[in-house]
């Protein structure tokens, strides 16, 4: 039968809108959505989008996402990873309103959420409801809890105990660094030795005990049925590897588009090749001159190689028109990266005219570096540039010192990133862990958090009480048959209560989080300092709960990507309608500001003098200038104290080091700045090169992995 007249006509509309749409974008913005839309019925070649900063690669990749589901692409088919929940968030929303407007709809009708795709989140978020609803299939229980890192180093330590290496002759790494050596091993995928060598070889004489460690390790998570941030990728990508369940889940998508791949790791990238191996309906979007988190075992390689893992290869289509800087701050960073040795050819270019050049500015030491920066940053002020708008930019955090003191002494408020993340607040943790505790009994780290919140019961007591619930394999009623300490006595009947409450199917999921703020709010006042501000965090936390379903998701997303806190051991709150921004690099990744200040800009400190060991270390070092250059939109200013002074354990004092330019601004493009130097002469830069699913158990492959 026909279509009616009614129908055609919303299909036009429909239509109309979508190409107006469309129009909003520039031609190779405009390539990269249409790609492989419509037209030729043949899977086209995998599509790499190189989206050079500030060139609109989040307006691109939402334009995509929306003309798909124009298209015809069924939403749930349709899976896109993120790097944060914040922007997988803001992804669904606009690519949501874009499709409210290309079908004359209103845009808040429906939830973003709800409304349009299901399937977009995080590596980790996603790795963990594919983990939930295939369970049964890999050997895992699909009620485990979810360990942040903290939770995680905890662990750690109860079994670095447990083997007696904390008792060793001389000093054993602590938890914290155990942690960082298991994660980046996991997460590169390269032997332990290796991983020692090249960023722990301090340690690097333990390597037979940190192998036994790992592996008991592996097997206390899986005693206590939880899974750390690693193992969300881990038992995914050996999910990946088992041909059924890797049928299953490729069978769930059809299209699989991935935002800033220059950040993943090995690991993440053996999961994308998995999840499309022919490359048919993948998009990745990236920019290899951004990538900048080596330490965390991302590799600009998966980037780079991208194109060649395919037969025929990815298509590539290069975004080089900036929408951020003025053409001269552009014409400099692109002189500086142009230098790298691997890199994929982009020239950013802008129409935003200005005649104004960036700033090299030449001082004597750190104390005129901090007075040049704080009087420049007073002028902008002066000259209409809000605080905020203005950010200073360094290496490594203890850069700023001199300049926090400088700020300090002429009143000049200002936010240093990043401090603690909500999550990782001590008051937040208790009443998560009391929330795990109750969603797994078997989460040790949870329950030993809870139990010893109270007073007198210190570790060994808390271990008694968990052996005690193990023997009664965690029925319901058995804390009630614990004998508490008498100092704790008081408590323990409430916490039994909690306990209780929360295990109880009955008890609303809204209310939880209230059920355990009347018993915590008295041991709040007695643990810690500022307990007002600390309430605060605890009204948040609340407010978040609501936007959730259930107690699993809650605590699922809230441990894979937490918010702010501003209790007090993450930073006092400001006072301050306008502070400056100061930040590391690495920090200040996605952030742009009217003017943007760069300190230290010699060698040892940009490159840093612990990256220079091979190319690739002085490459990430130059991508990381790119980075901060790029930060600016207006007026950019690049600092090079002249020397550095260091204190002596002598008679002498302090001693002064002569420091050289960085290598990264050589002779030939010092045209591209305007000097600011005193009559000290200029260094010169060093010369240096530059069915039913059969059941597989996975947790018997990873505890084999440390044998």
């Amino acid at each position: 039968m026909p279509a009616s007249p009614r129908v055609d006509l919303d299909w036009a509309l429909a239509h109309i809108d979508r190409h107006r749409y469309l129009r909003e974008l520039n031609p190779a913005q405009r390539s990269a959505v249409e790609y492989g839309i419509g037209g030729d019925t043949r899977s086209p070649p995998a599509l790499l989008i190189a989206a050079g900063a500030g060139t609109g690669k989040t307006k691109t990749l939402v334009h995509r996402v929306a003309h798909l589901i124009l298209d015809g692409t069924d939403p749930h088919r349709l899976l896109l990873l993120t790097f944060t929940r914040r922007a997988a968030l803001e992804m669904t929303h606009r690519a949501h309103q874009m499709l409210a407007e290309a079908r004359r709809d209103r845009a808040d009708r429906v939830s973003p959420q709800t409304a349009i795709l299901p399937w977009s989140g995080t590596f980790h978020s996603v790795g963990s409801r594919l983990l939930r609803l295939h369970a049964p299939s890999i050997g895992l229980d699909p009620s485990f809890t979810i360990l942040d890192r903290s939770d995680s180093a905890d662990l750690l330590d109860l079994v670095r105990t447990e083997l007696d290496l904390a008792r060793t002759a001389s000093r054993f790494p602590r938890k914290g660094t155990c942690l960082a050596v298991y994660s980046y091993t996991v997460n590169a995928e390269c032997p332990l030795e290796e991983t020692l060598a090249q960023g722990f070889p301090w340690c690097a004489d333990w390597a037979g005990e940190l192998r036994r460690l790992f592996e008991a390790y592996v097997v206390a998570k899986q005693r206590d049925n939880v899974l750390d941030y690693d193992d969300l990728l881990l038992y995914w990508r050996h999910a990946m590897a088992e041909p059924a369940v890797a049928t299953e889940i490729r069978g769930c998508f059809d299209h699989v588009l991935v935002d800033e791949y220059q950040d993943t790791n090995r690991l993440q990238a053996e999961i994308l090749m998995a999840l499309r191996p022919d490359g048919s309906g993948l998009t990745i979007v990236g920019d290899d001159a951004q990538s900048i988190y080596s330490f965390r075992a991302a590799t600009v390689r998966n980037i780079l190689d991208f194109p060649h893992h395919f037969s025929p290869p990815a298509t590539v289509i290069a975004l080089e028109r900036n929408y951020r800087s003025t053409q001269p701050i552009l014409d400099a960073a692109n002189a500086v990266i142009a230098r790298a040795h691997a890199r994929i050819a982009k020239t950013l270019y802008s129409t935003k005219a200005s005649v104004e050049r960036p700033f090299l500015a030449s001082v004597e030491d750190e104390a005129a570096q901090a007075k040049y920066v704080a009087d420049s940053v007073l002028d902008h002020r002066e000259a209409g540039i809000a605080l905020r708008r203005q950010a200073v930019l360094f290496r490594t955090a203890h850069h700023s010192d001199l300049l926090e003191i400088e700020l300090g002494r002429r009143n000049i408020p200002f936010v240093k990133y990043g401090g603690l993340r909500f999550l990782e607040a001590a008051h937040v943790k208790d009443v998560l862990a009391i929330l795990r505790w109750a969603e797994n009994p078997r989460d040790a780290v949870a329950g030993l958090r809870v139990l010893q919140l109270l007073p007198a019961i210190g570790p060994t007591i808390a271990r008694g009480v968990l052996a005690r619930l193990s023997e009664e394999a965690f029925a319901t009623g058995a804390l009630t048959r614990v004998s508490p300490p008498a100092a704790a006595a008081e408590l323990w009947p409430g916490l039994c209560r909690v306990i209780a409450g929360l295990r109880d199917t009955n008890t609303a999921w809204q209310g939880q989080i209230g059920l355990v703020r009347d018993w915590y709010q008295p041991l709040l006042d007695r643990l810690y300092d500022y307990p007002t501000a600390r309430a605060g965090d605890l009204d948040q936390l609340e407010q978040i709960a609501f936007g959730y379903i259930s107690r699993e998701r809650f605590l699922t997303e809230l441990t894979l990507d937490s918010p702010d806190a501003s209790g007090a051991e993450a930073g006092r709150p400001l006072l301050d309608e306008d502070y400056l921004i100061l930040s590391t690099i690495h920090s200040a990744k996605g952030q742009e500001w009217d003017s943007v200040f760069i300190l230290n800009l010699v060698d040892g400190c940009i490159p840093s003098d612990m990256a220079t060991g091979n190319p690739e270390q002085v490459d990430e070092e130059r991508r990381l200038l790119y980075v901060a250059m790029t930060r600016a939109r207006e007026h950019l200013y690049l600092v090079q104290p002249r020397r550095f002074y260091r204190t002596q354990q002598h008679r002498h004092g302090r001693s002064h080091l002569l420091a050289p330019r960085s290598r990264f601004l050589p002779d030939e493009i010092l045209d591209l700045f305007s000097r600011v130097a005193s009559s000290v002469p200029f260094p010169t830069a060093d010369r240096q090169p530059a069915g039913p699913t059969p059941r597989v158990d996975i947790s018997i492959r990873l505890r084999e992995m440390w044998r």
